[in-house]
Parts: structure tokens; sequence; C-alpha cells
């Protein structure tokens, strides 16, 4: 008995058996499975937060690409307007003189270059100050900054891609 006590691998094993023991005592296996499930539940809980952000994102965005045509169309409805108008202009310049037809035309052409780059630009730039009004608010009530201002500046890259 006394070599059984002696030898330094019972020792070890009683030590061992002490401590899973302790552990056991203690519950340590089930404070661990409780701090997994509830790691879990957080992950689970952003992950679903994120998909509904971004679902929102996407139906947000839907509704900009719509004003968007919505801008375009009308912008190409007073393009036609104005070309209409010119031709207008042009049938009244031909009946009075040759020389009052030529500057007339090159006036008419002139504004209608004008209008167009105005009613376009005018359009893109309520268009994407809207975009990023609503986006930048949205983003802010719902996400931490961080993650809000990584958004912030990948929405104003594609908006801006877009316009131009």
């Amino acid at each position: 008995m006394n070599e059984f006590i002696a030898n330094p691998e019972f020792w070890v094993a009683v030590g061992t058996a002490i401590f899973l023991a302790f552990i056991v005592w203690k519950r340590v296996p089930r404070m661990s499975a409780n701090s997994l499930d509830s790691r879990a539940a957080a992950i689970a809980h952003e992950i679903e937060e994120a998909r509904r952000l971004r679902s929102e994102a996407e139906a947000l965005f839907a509704q900009y690409r719509q004003k968007q045509a919505a801008a375009e169309s009308e912008a190409q409805a007073i393009l036609a307007e104005a070309r209409a108008e010119a031709e207008r202009y042009a049938a009244e310049a031909r009946a009075a003189a040759s020389a009052r037809i030529a500057r007339r035309a090159k006036q008419a052409e002139d504004k209608i270059a004008q209008a167009e780059a105005h009613a376009l630009a005018d359009i893109r730039a309520v268009a994407a100050n809207a975009a990023v009004a609503a986006a930048e608010k949205l983003i802010a009530a719902k996400l931490d900054e961080n993650r809000a201002a990584d958004l912030v500046k990948e929405s104003l890259s594609e908006i801006q891609g877009r316009l131009q």
C-alpha cells in the first residue's frame, strides 16, 4: 500500500478527480452552456436585425429608383415641350426672314441644351440629396456609429456612381 501512495501517478489521479469533482460541484459545464446559449441568441438577434435593416434599405432604394424614373420621365416631357416650343419659334422665324431664321434657330438650340443640362442637374441633385438625407436618418436611427458611417459612405459612393 505504501508503494501505491508513494506513486506520483496516484496523486496526479487523485488531484484530477478532486478538480473534476469541484468543477461539477460548481456547475461549470452548465454555466458554460448557458453562456454559449445566451451568446448564440444574441448573435441570432443581431443577424435578424441586420436582415430586417437590409430589407428596409432595399425597399427604400426601390422607392428612390421609382422616384428617379418619374423624375426622368418628367425631364423628358420638359425636353419634348422645349423642343416643340423651339420648332414653333423656328416656323415663325422662317416667315420673317432668312437671316432671322438662322439667328432664332441658334437661340432655340442653345435654350434646349441649357434647359436639358439644367433640368438633369436639378433632378440629379434633388434625388441625390433626398436619398442621402433619408438614408442618413434611417441608418442613424437603426445602427451604431461605426456601422452607420460605413453604410453612409457605401451608399453615397453608389448614388454618385449611378448618377454619373
